[in-house]
């Protein structure tokens, strides 16, 4: 038996459950990306979301000044594996673009 037809404890297949989803055309009307706050302190400890994930990913940690600011400290990069050592060269994106998950929802 294919793996997508094999039923589990009588429920779905995989096959099935995947018909069940909706599917519809992506609406980007109302869209303004200013309309979501970047980089809150979300934990109210004085970094911004940015700095803290510069801060949790970094090979070698970064320096931390006054209201958060990050000096020193070295990221590797997944794709091509290229040290950098200015968070500034660094891009902190969504695991799913806010643009696409608001056409999707």
């Amino acid at each position: 038996m294919h793996p997508a037809e094999h039923r589990r404890g009588g429920g779905l297949t995989l096959a099935d459950a995947i018909k069940k989803i909706p599917v519809a055309e992506e609406q980007r009307a109302g869209y303004e990306r200013d309309s979501f706050r970047h980089w809150v302190d979300e934990d109210g400890d004085g970094c911004p979301t940015r700095q803290e994930v510069l801060i949790a990913e970094a090979v070698t940690a970064p320096r931390q000044g006054d209201r958060c600011t990050l000096s020193g400290g070295s990221w590797l990069s997944y794709y091509d594996e290229a040290e950098v050592t200015d968070a500034r060269k660094l891009d902190i994106d969504h695991m799913v673009p806010l643009a696409e998950a608001w056409d999707s929802k």
